[in-house]
């Protein structure tokens, strides 16, 4: 059974592997670690994408970690996008072989590119949202208001009702022919978009908008 660890570690030689033994010795098998941010304050966040047998509860991971002096979980969930942890470049080369349809592959590799339960790219008209693609695990309901579509650069959303227990991010962008997109991103429950993370999403975003050729 994969899950996702998003964990607080000192900054330090040692610390992740001192957090891998941890782990092992939890009962998890490690697939893959990938560093978020490392942060002034000599604090590292990173991803673990682990393996956990049926008999092993994630509350034990949590407790190996916490065991470790300045190691802290922020988050732990399924994950349930693959085995893998997607790239960037494995995005960017997704979307470039589809210009025509580089914001619909962009929505489609979001959930393992950046961690997030789905993704959702709506067209913004005159009278609001016009159309829209998802990731497969994207909600159906589109929210009947749009102040959530007034963004003018990458930041977090407040709460929308219809997407309760939802962080939310979002990013627009304008394709090659002025049309307008605002690329929403979920995760249930948490945890909180990083700045470094917002930052990622703004870029990614351009970027596919700025391929799109239709």
């Amino acid at each position: 059974m994969a899950f996702l660890l998003r964990v607080e570690l000192p900054d330090v030689p040692g610390s992740l592997g001192a957090l891998a033994t941890a782990l092992g010795s939890a009962g998890a098998d490690i697939e893959a670690i990938e560093i978020v941010e490392h942060r002034a304050d000599g604090v590292a966040l990173d991803d673990v994408l682990l393996e956990l047998p049926p008999t092993v509860m994630p509350d034990a991971l949590i407790t190996a970690c916490h065991a470790l002096e300045g190691v802290r979980v922020h988050w732990i969930s399924r994950y349930n996008a693959g085995v893998n942890l997607s790239m960037d470049l494995e995005a960017v080369e997704a979307f470039s072989q589809e210009p025509k349809r580089a914001l619909e592959r962009l929505v489609e590799v979001m959930p393992e590119t950046f961690r997030v339960d789905w993704a959702l790219a709506v067209r913004v008209g005159d009278d609001g949202i016009e159309a829209s693609h998802g990731s497969p695990t994207a909600p159906q309901l589109v929210p009947a208001s749009t102040d959530w579509l007034d963004v003018t650069t990458a930041t977090v959303l407040p709460d929308v009702p219809e997407w309760e227990s939802t962080v939310l991010a979002a990013s627009p962008a304008k394709d090659r022919n002025g049309g307008a997109f605002v690329v929403v991103v979920g995760r249930h429950g948490g945890p909180a978009f990083l700045a470094s993370e917002v930052a990622r999403l703004g870029h990614m975003v351009s970027l596919a908008a700025s391929v799109q050729s239709v």
